[in-house]
């Protein structure tokens, strides 16, 4: 019996790693994967969001945020000139106050839109690119909004969003149009690009 035991746990095991290691090679599964248990976040907490947003959003960002790659996403948004004039340390602030940004932006957008689900558009293709366009829409009961993720696959093999589309508003642009403002704004001096941006993500929450 110990023995049979022992099988069916090795056996689910591998099920599962196996599983695991197919919806990380595969962008569309992925991503439809993560998008479905948001969704479920969404339509089951809906109270919640109204009661403490805070920690909705903390339940959405669980899913979320191990799907982006920030470092790439911030050095994107601060551009060539700035993110090379940088120190190390600016860098890390900004990334990380950026980070708090998109987070925000990210999942008070999709609770707004209420009982929803999304839908993948899902490729035929087998072999995948270093860079691919996953399709979704987000169908809410009075209308359908496209959502486009870029995604890169990393050196470890797993899949990170490098830029979102949702509804026709590119983030990423939104965001390099952001810091480009502040940089006009503040005589490009980074430190206060920094500080404006932190001000506004907590403004925004």
């Amino acid at each position: 019996m110990k023995a049979t035991l022992k099988s069916i746990t090795i056996f689910f095991g591998l099920l599962c790693l196996q599983s695991n290691l197919f919806a990380e090679s595969d962008p569309y599964r992925y991503l439809d994967s993560q998008a479905q248990a948001m969704v479920s976040i969404i339509t089951n907490n809906q109270e919640l969001y109204t009661q403490d947003p805070e920690l909705f959003k903390d339940k959405i960002n669980l899913v979320f945020e191990p799907m982006v790659d920030f470092r790439r996403v911030g050095a994107s948004v601060m551009g060539k000139k700035y993110y090379l004039a940088a120190s190390k340390q600016q860098r890390l602030e900004f990334i990380n106050s950026f980070k708090t940004s998109l987070l925000d932006t990210y999942s008070s957008t999709l609770a707004q839109w209420g009982d929803q689900k999304i839908v993948t558009v899902f490729s035929d293709v087998s072999e995948f690119k270093k860079t691919e366009d996953v399709h979704q829409n987000l169908i809410t009961a009075s209308n359908t909004y496209p959502i486009t993720y870029k995604v890169r696959k990393g050196k470890n093999g797993k899949w990170l969003i490098i830029n979102i589309i949702v509804n026709g508003v590119n983030l990423g642009l939104t965001f390099r149009n952001q810091f480009q403002a502040l940089a006009k704004e503040h005589d490009e001096n980074i430190d206060e690009i920094i500080k404006h941006w932190i001000s506004d993500a907590n403004l925004d929450t």
